[in-house]
């Protein structure tokens, strides 16, 4: 199973397995980390960001590539619900429920992404 690797800062906020057909997002929530997912995890919203620091998959959902060309953000950082954990990989949320001052991170996200994916190479 693949190790995800948290980071905060410089810091090592957590590591756990996932399985590789889980959604990043949801491994994420599921092992302690308070990442937003304001949109319910459909590619909407960009809160569920991450920075991948290593590991960064080699294809994206179409979804995601269009949200993160259109907020000018393709090549910086990753859509969490647009990820499967199907790798090793360190990220670095860039949005996280504590920090935030909301109430709540988001409707949870489905277990498969959404929209259905359309995969392509990433850029």
């Amino acid at each position: 199973m693949p190790k995800i690797t948290v980071r905060k800062g410089d810091a090592i906020a957590a590591e756990f397995s996932a399985s590789p057909d889980q959604r990043l997002t949801l491994a994420l929530v599921d092992n302690g980390i308070d990442i937003l997912h304001r949109c319910g995890g459909n590619a909407k919203c960009t809160t569920c960001r991450v920075t991948v620091h290593d590991g960064e998959p080699a294809r994206m959902t179409v979804a995601e590539y269009d949200k993160l060309k259109d907020k000018d953000l393709l090549g910086d950082v990753r859509l969490s619900c647009q990820m499967l954990c199907e790798a090793d990989m360190t990220v670095e949320p860039a949005h996280l429920l504590s920090d935030s001052g909301l109430d709540d991170a988001g409707s949870r996200p489905a277990d498969d992404i959404t929209p259905t994916p359309e995969w392509m190479d990433k850029p």
